[in-house]
């Protein structure tokens, strides 16, 4: 007598197969596989009512070669190359017994199990299981082992206890925060599989039996994937699921409901393409690694699309093409890529290598300026998913370096001060912006400078990784080159994910407000503020000043009715000369960066962790300050900030030393030549011409046979009084004054 869950069970699951075809909860039987098949496609493969076995691998055999990313019959000479070109087979061999070590090929996919050595598995390993990554360096081990089968058994006994898993529900389920099917590892695991399979499909031992329960298993992901995303869900996880689902959908659209599939996947991924890619182009989570993550999810069924010449809409091609051009312009002079938010593949790394993405770029696009940053040779994980041709196009790749110069992402707030393309060309880049969907990968660097100059990362950033205890710490503003106040870090209320996989985000971070952004032939200007401080009654503003070619200016602004200590964060490897208030590091070709201070500073500290070092200057007896701070690259001993001469200079700008009449509470000045930065100001004369400010403030001054041009490089509007009248003079804007 049933039971009345198994009655429920059994119309669920027929409610399921009518609707989609496609059972979500358990696997087809092979022998049942071709009830599923479109009816003019079983007419095509036989006209018999059943299809054998191996009529039906044969079939899919021949469509794979036509669909998949490579023909699988060139497996013998692609992996004959790839070992000339990437010589990865200890890599793959490492990882491949990593894996095998630690997992039966019966493995449970439930937490409370053990690693084959008997410790507890726990829940960041079984996220990567779950994805399978390390079973490709398992196929990879098979064709390097001289094809023992084992290899391939071993990849589907853990297939199949996977399926065994799901029927009897005995897996990690979603609502658990590490799901086994949730979208994001579930894309993942059919990406990986499909490889594995397409690598297998010439191999005798790669039975008809093994490769129809393999096509079975992924029909199953594709309906469970079908079944859960079926509304819109903001983030990478689910993109990578609907992008696997869109694949599964082109490659084995011969199974009814398929269509259905690909018309959702590509419905989710279009909406991902519209919510997730900022207007300016940058990948809404503000991350270089999520930025190429979104490509590489894009990019796969973008191939399959046109090697199936199933046309996409224009809207793919062109948001498609943005996401490379952002990293064009985003890009250091030496064409890696600043350190932003979550970048998570070399821990502790101060660039990120993007040439793997501009490559891929080139090929799909044949864009020279995308060729500049392209290699000859595609990463080994692209290689396996790029065609003959398009590997051939590497051989002549076409150049052209990039004209971008300064420029912002307004929609994700990055600003960008550029002098050029050359390798020792000045870059800085200010991150101003927090996501308002999902800040999960923001860190505490809002207003947070990085900085490259002689082809040194003079400011870096650092890479993360969420496995590692200090996560949090590399997260929050200490690694940061931001302004902090007392004891308070701008990330607040840390919390780590339910999964427990390490991962963590800050339920608090501050509001960042843009004050103005401009950019002319002299300098380049942003001016911010956030209210990070405000719970301990502090008002905080950054201005940030780039005297073209030159070096920086870095301006804090701290206001408050009580006395705080106010604190800058500088990353890098310093020593104190003129201690507190000039800070030096020194690269191995004599390039250096001198970090010098026009308000005295009381203390200089430093620390570190994990090899790297950040000093903190401070000054703790005031209720207002400013710390005034030049950032300075220079190369060679010759050029560095005299500390031993009287009057200080940086590269012929002399400091504190007005060549007129000019009034303020502490004022503070650059000079050369005919230009003066003035910081400060309240009254000035020049020329015989007086100028009155109805408040102190910050201006660049420039003057000329019978003019005066005045641009405000402060914080706030303030009122100009000259005797032709008054005139409002906002953040950023310049007024010319006759004589």
């Amino acid at each position: 007598m049933k039971t009345l869950t198994t009655i429920i069970f059994n119309l669920l699951l027929i409610s399921t197969i009518t609707a989609q075809n496609i059972p979500t909860h358990q696997i087809i039987p092979n022998n049942q596989l071709h009830k599923h098949l479109k009816k003019a496609v079983r007419k095509s493969i036989s006209k018999k009512k059943k299809i054998s076995e191996a009529e039906l691998a044969d079939y899919f055999q021949e469509k794979f070669s036509e669909r998949f990313f490579y023909d699988w019959q060139t497996v013998p000479e692609r992996m004959v190359f790839a070992n000339e070109i990437y010589d990865n087979q200890a890599y793959h061999e490492d990882r491949a017994k990593d894996h095998i070590g630690k997992y039966n090929g019966t493995t449970e996919w439930k937490l409370g199990f053990n690693y084959l050595n008997g410790k507890p598995v726990n829940a960041y390993a079984l996220r990567h299981l779950a994805r399978q990554h390390k079973m490709v360096d398992v196929a990879f081990l098979y064709f390097q082992d001289e094809k023992n089968p084992k290899y391939i058994k071993y990849f589907t006994d853990q297939m199949l206890s996977l399926n065994k898993a799901l029927e009897a529900g005995e897996y990690e389920k979603i609502e658990d925060g590490n799901g086994v099917y949730e979208a994001f590892r579930s894309g993942y695991r059919v990406l990986n599989w499909l490889r594995i399979h397409n690598m297998f499909l010439g191999e005798p031992t790669y039975t008809d039996e093994n490769q129809l329960t393999t096509i079975a298993t992924l029909l199953q992901h594709g309906a469970h994937l079908y079944e859960r995303n079926a509304k819109f869900k903001s983030g990478n996880h689910q993109t990578r699921g609907v992008s696997a689902l869109a694949m599964l959908a082109i490659i084995l659209r011969d199974f009814e409901g398929t269509d259905k599939w690909y018309e959702r996947a590509m419905l989710r991924l279009e909406e991902h393409l519209n919510a997730e890619i900022n207007a300016d182009g940058f990948q809404f989570e503000r991350s270089i690694h999520y930025h190429i993550s979104d490509i590489e999810n894009f990019f796969f069924v973008y191939q399959l699309a046109n090697i199936s010449e199933i046309k996409v809409d224009e809207l793919w091609e062109s948001k498609l093409k943005t996401l490379f051009s952002t990293l064009v312009k985003v890009a250091y002079p030496d064409k890696t890529a600043p350190v932003l938010q979550d970048d998570t593949n070399i821990p502790w790394a101060e660039k990120n290598d993007i040439s793997g993405a501009m490559t891929l770029g080139y090929l799909l696009f044949n864009d020279p300026e995308f060729g500049y940053f392209a290699s000859d040779n595609v990463e080994e994980k692209i290689y396996w998913f790029l065609q003959g041709k398009q590997l051939n196009a590497l051989k002549n790749i076409e150049r052209k370096r990039p004209t971008y110069g300064s420029l912002h992402f307004p929609e994700t707030a990055y600003y960008i001060m550029r002098d050029g393309w050359k390798e020792s060309d000045n870059m800085m880049i200010i991150s101003a912006g927090v996501d308002d969907k999902k800040p999960d990968h923001q860190h505490g660097d809002i207003l947070g400078v990085q900085a490259m100059a002689n082809g040194q990362a003079i400011l870096p950033n650092y890479q993360v990784r969420y496995s590692l205890l200090d996560f949090d710490l590399f997260k929050n503003s200490m690694v940061k080159n931001v302004a902090l106040v007392d004891d308070e870090l701008q990330g607040k209320k840390w919390t780590s994910n339910k999964g427990g996989s390490g991962f963590g985000k800050f339920k608090q971070l501050p509001k960042p407000n843009i004050i103005t952004w401009q950019t002319n032939d002299n300098l380049d200007l942003f001016v911010g503020s956030h209210d990070g401080f405000e719970n301990v009654g502090v008002d905080y503003s950054r201005q940030v000043i780039y005297l073209k070619n030159d070096f920086w200016i870095v301006k804090d602004n701290f206001e408050s009715d009580d006395i705080h200590t106010y604190k800058q964060v500088w990353q890098g490897h310093y020593t104190d000369e003129l201690a507190p208030n000039l800070l030096r590091s020194n690269f191995p070709d004599a390039s250096g960066c001198d970090i010098y201070q026009l308000n005295d500073l009381q203390e200089v500290t430093s620390d570190g962790k994990r090899g790297k070092e950040w000093s903190v200057v401070s000054r703790s007896d005031k209720k207002t300050f400013e710390f005034i701070t030049i950032i300075y690259p220079y190369v060679g001993y010759d050029n560095r900030i005299d500390e031993t001469a009287e009057q200080l200079k940086v590269n012929n700008w002399t400091i504190n030393k007005l060549p007129f009449k000019a009034e303020g509470k502490e004022i503070r000045s650059l000079s050369k030549d005919d230009k003066h930065l003035i910081f400060n100001l309240k009254d000035i004369s020049i020329q015989g011409v007086p100028i009155d400010f109805s408040a102190e403030t910050d201006v660049f001054i420039e003057i000329k046979t019978g003019e005066i041009l005045i641009q405000s490089i402060g914080n706030k509007t303030v009122i100009v009084k000259t005797t032709r009248g008054e005139k409002p003079l906002k953040a950023g804007e310049r007024i010319l004054i006759k004589y």
